[in-house]
């Protein structure tokens, strides 16, 4: 056993590494209240230039160069940061796994970084727009995901109990890709400044199909439809997760919270129709939607996890099949 192998502890006892990623995980919502922000008032351009702002480091905060250049410095301190907890965890986590997941969250924030500043430079296209907008919660939820693993709950175990719905590791991971891909399709349609394209809600132009399409509609109606198949799915993890045994707290708290929000996430995207997006209702939108897909994957990670656990539902039941076939095998 090397130095280095010795100073890397058990998994999951490190409390302080613990909490510096839960830190890193709440700065990356700081960063994704302010990109939203951004393209909320249009300032996306109010910086003409990158990676200075008007050939400065610092320049005068007003006007639209405010969230602009604030995004700016809160995606630089968030990549101070995910270096620090990529080094952190690569010395002190003896999981070689998460050691890489670790520096897949570094490569991604610098990719991120990247992709804003073409961004900037090309004048706001809309595929690197919405591609920088995506990988910002793509990120979001690498960082989620470390905190969730370094986390003593985790890696003390937590057994999918015999009653539970063996369903509930795929529902939560469906709701967790309809939830992204909403995202994205949410992206490109306001980076293509479609966001009231059509004007009233719940109807379309007055019925539930448009009359007539142009990419704009397209994008926006997509939005609309792919919200019910979301709302759908969240509704269906959040039924199987409390259907669980004892409806234990690790798996109902984040099916409540993800009813709550994916109600809250409907109210907001109609409300910002109702207001002619009126630039907290939409931030709150983006940010509100970011929340619904951390906590469906935590839901996702926490089930999965659960099911491959020694002593749990999933592994009880495979052992039971494997048990059958070895019986019928030697009959």
């Amino acid at each position: 056993m090397n130095l280095q192998e010795t100073r890397r502890a058990a998994p999951g006892s490190n409390t302080a590494l613990y909490r510096y990623a839960q830190v890193v995980a709440g700065a990356v919502v700081v960063l994704l209240v302010a990109g939203a922000m951004v393209t909320s008032t249009g300032s996306g351009l109010s910086v003409p230039d990158w990676p200075l702002s008007f050939g400065q480091v610092m320049p005068p905060m007003h006007g639209g160069v405010f969230y602009e250049h604030g995004h700016r410095m809160i995606a630089a301190a968030v990549g101070i940061l995910t270096i620090i907890l990529a080094v952190w965890i690569h010395v002190r986590e003896p999981r070689a796994w998460m050691r890489r997941l670790g520096w897949i969250a570094l490569g991604l924030v610098v990719v991120q970084g990247v992709l804003g500043g073409m961004t900037v430079l090309l004048k706001l296209p809309v595929w690197t727009s919405a591609a920088h907008a995506s990988l910002a919660q793509g990120f979001f939820m690498v960082t989620v995901f470390i905190a969730l693993a370094l986390s003593p709950g985790w890696n003390r175990g937590i057994r999918m109990p015999e009653a539970a719905d063996s369903r509930l590791p795929v529902w939560a991971a469906l709701a967790t890709g309809t939830i992204y891909i909403q995202l994205v399709i949410g992206a490109v349609m306001r980076h293509m400044n479609a966001g009231l394209v059509i004007p009233d809600f719940p109807l379309s132009f007055g019925g539930l199909v448009p009359a007539h399409f142009t990419p704009e509609i397209a994008a926006a109606y997509a939005h609309r439809v792919w919200a019910v198949v979301t709302f759908a799915a969240v509704v269906g993890a959040s039924v199987s997760a409390l259907r669980t045994a004892g409806k234990r707290t690790e798996f109902a708290s984040p099916a409540i919270l993800m009813l709550i929000l994916v109600t809250l996430q409907i109210t907001l995207g109609a409300f910002i129709i109702w207001t002619q997006r009126q630039i907290h209702v939409t931030t709150a939108h983006v940010v509100n939607a970011a929340l619904l897909l951390m906590v469906s994957l935590v839901l996702t990670a926490r089930s999965w996890h659960a099911m491959r656990l020694p002593g749990s539902a999933g592994e009880t039941l495979a052992s039971r099949e494997g048990a059958i076939g070895y019986g019928k095998a030697t009959a």
